[in-house]
């Protein structure tokens, strides 16, 4: 009790922190603010939620006072990374890792197994932030010192609700990478995906190839999916249910079931379906790729793991083109060192190509337009950009039954969940709402009418949410998605804090390509992204598809119990369509234009026939010897699901080459090292 007393004296009065909440609920500014203030529109809305982001950072700071005093297990002393300093760091290594994402820190892990090898892995962010393990807290990372902070070009076709028509683009500055700053989810994607690869001219990509290295990372602990054949447990990766969920989300599961779908395992034998979100979670913490694949290694005394430490430039002879070292930054230091064996780039599908670039290996005509040096003329880097288009925004408001006993708390409102209790909650009984991600506790892959039914391979998945941007009272959602302050207030002023849900409808298959271009040859400057969202007509029409689902779901006997009715405010821009119809829908996504952060493709995997391809089926680039890519931009087309577990497979599956590459192996295309045989007996 005196421990509690104490954080409360630290931060100030519980009762203050409540006060501010209740005011926050009234869709007012707080008291603490000026009560001669009078504004209407954008610009109280405005007010109101940085008074609730001011209470957001209260609350984190209780938080963390509670992480260091009650929670040894997130602090983890022990087994966190130490990296290496300035002057321990070695002029040569066999192998250079760049960047410490969800590739990078598998290929650390993996290379370093072999005691003969010296792995030197560079990461440009620091140590993930203890808050970076609890689950809700996910979306506060964005837009952070852990984030790159990246935006697309602003365009007048999409993006249009978002200040300067530009979406955001998070990216992970920190080891981990994107699994430090995701929500998550743990999704394979579709079998019929990785057939496709290798009918691409990808040998050994396909599903049945890539299987046994998802198996091998994964230490499954959902209970009924511990003895399938498609999972494995005793793997680096844990895999969990989310530790708390909303109510509301059990009837979206059943108005699913309404509709027609089953409830499945969406990485088991078929995808098509409804579930709740399978995550990777360790005891309901995020077990990034940091904490499972780093925390393991961590005494390893030939893993050497530098922070802070920005690559410039990978270092390749011009005559033999042949990679020799990296050169980055140290902090303030420039530092050089070498690679004996093997350069590998896992910087991600904006930094692989951007760096590529800045050596010299890129399209010649844009190199001479920026004024790089081209070492190599490869006219794919930076192009085949995909990534997951969605539809964010979209509210249904509910009533909660009327014999739930708690209706307050029938929902995500987060005024009521975000509270000083629950963070003791959290850090003292190790249960409540920090442990949930509410904006997608469950998930669907569903057929719209492009989608032929009975190939099971689903068009369009859905998020399912207890908590819309109404019920944040735009703390979180609209800071993530860089919504205006204007399309918010007209869109949700007026229905805060009410109890609702939400679905995000994605594009698992988009047609349109985009591509990355240098903006110039200073490192600083974010290269150009430009998504290129619904350039091909038929993503608008597939995606319009999924968001009327959406609104078929609000219909069904399960949510009509709840008395589900759509957002009754309308986008002006958008009214003259009528609601609902799949114009209406065309419009809306048009300006509620939302990442799923899964950008990919950039480096893209092919034969050497193929012009457009960056690297082989053994990601190493084509024209340049001992430099590899390894991460989701060698994708030659983007899976069906969410992005994290297929970038980790890649890099099991990568760093199983390398060792055959090394070790003088069979090159045979069906070739498993003898670490993975066993798992293709299962």
């Amino acid at each position: 009790m005196q421990q509690q007393l104490s954080v409360s004296t630290a931060i100030g009065d519980r009762s203050t922190v409540t006060t501010l909440f209740n005011q926050t609920r009234t869709g007012k500014p707080p008291s603490c603010y000026s009560e001669s203030i009078e504004m209407d529109g954008a610009g109280a809305t405005a007010l109101r939620i940085a008074a609730g982001r001011g209470i957001q950072l209260v609350l984190v700071l209780i938080i963390q006072v509670l992480i260091v005093d009650f929670r040894p297990d997130i602090v983890d002393d022990e087994h966190r990374v130490k990296p290496v300093t300035l002057f321990d760091l070695k002029d040569e290594y066999d192998f250079v890792v760049i960047g410490a994402g969800s590739a990078g820190s598998v290929l650390a892990n993996r290379l370093s197994e072999n005691r003969n090898w010296s792995v030197l892995l560079l990461e440009a962010g620091p140590d993930e932030p203890v808050l970076s393990d609890i689950p809700l807290m996910f979306s506060g990372l964005q837009l952070s010192p852990w984030d790159w902070q990246f935006k697309t070009e602003p365009s007048d076709d999409y993006c249009l609700a978002m200040d300067g028509h530009q979406c955001n683009w998070p990216r992970g500055k920190v080891l981990g990478g994107g699994s430090t700053l995701n929500a998550m989810l743990y999704v394979r994607g579709n079998k019929k995906d990785y057939d496709q690869w290798e009918e691409l001219g990808n040998p050994g990509w396909n599903f049945t190839n890539v299987l046994p290295y998802f198996k091998k990372s994964e230490d499954m602990k959902i209970k009924q999916y511990k003895n399938s054949p498609y999972h494995h447990t005793g793997g680096y990766l844990t895999v969990e249910y989310f530790k708390f969920r909303s109510p509301v989300l059990d009837y979206l599961i059943q108005a699913g079931k309404d509709i027609g779908y089953n409830v499945v395992d969406v990485n088991g034998a078929t995808q098509t379906g409804f579930t709740y979100s399978h995550g990777t979670l360790r005891d309901g913490l995020r077990c990034s790729t940091a904490k499972a694949f780093l925390r393991s290694a961590s005494k390893r005394e030939n893993l050497h793991v530098s922070v802070r430490s920005r690559a410039e430039k990978i270092l390749i002879d011009s005559d033999s083109k042949t990679a020799y070292g990296v050169q980055f930054l140290f902090g303030a230091v420039r530092r050089t060192v070498k690679a004996k064996r093997e350069v590998i780039l896992s910087a991600g599908s904006i930094q692989s190509p951007q760096l590529l670039m800045l050596s010299g290996v890129g399209p010649k005509d844009h190199l001479n337009e920026i004024g790089v040096d081209t070492v190599h003329d490869a006219p794919g880097v930076g192009e085949n950009l995909q990534d997951h288009v969605a539809i964010g925004g979209m509210t249904y408001l509910i009533n909660p039954p009327e014999d739930y006993p708690d209706k307050e708390h029938f929902t995500f409102i987060s005024p009521k969940e975000l509270t000083e209790q629950t963070a003791e909650e959290f850090a003292m009984n190790h249960t409540g709402p920090l442990y949930g991600v509410p904006f997608s506790g469950g998930m669907a892959f569903i057929n719209t009418k492009y989608a032929n039914k009975t190939d099971d391979y689903p068009d369009v998945q859905l998020f399912l949410a207890s908590v819309t941007d109404a019920s944040d009272g735009g703390i979180s959602g609209k800071k993530a998605n860089g919504i205006s302050d204007d399309f918010y207030t007209k869109m949700y002023e007026n229905i805060l804090y009410r109890s609702s849900y939400s679905a995000t409808p994605l594009l698992l298959r988009p047609r349109s390509r985009g591509y990355i271009k240098l903006r110039s040859k200073n490192l600083d400057e974010h290269p150009k992204i430009v998504p290129n969202y619904f350039h091909d007509p038929h993503d608008l029409d597939v995606l319009a598809e999924g968001a009327d689902f959406i609104y078929k779901l609000s219909q069904t006997r399960t949510l009509k119990r709840l008395n589900a009715k759509a957002n009754p405010n309308l986008i002006p821009e958008c009214s003259s369509f009528g609601f609902p119809s799949i114009d209406y829908w065309k419009c809306f996504a048009r300006f509620y234009t939302m990442t799923i952060y899964h950008p990919c493709g950039t480096c893209k995997m092919g034969p050497a026939s193929d012009k457009m391809a960056v690297v082989d089926a053994r990601l190493r680039v084509h024209g340049i010897k001992r430099l590899r890519v390894i991460d989701a931009s060698i994708m030659p087309n983007i899976v069906s699901g969410n992005t994290n577990a297929p970038t980790i497979m890649i890099a099991e599956k990568a760093a199983d080459m390398i060792k055959e590459d090394w070790f003088g192996e069979s090159k045979r295309k069906d070739r498993f090292s003898p670490s993975i045989q066993k798992w293709l007996k299962q």
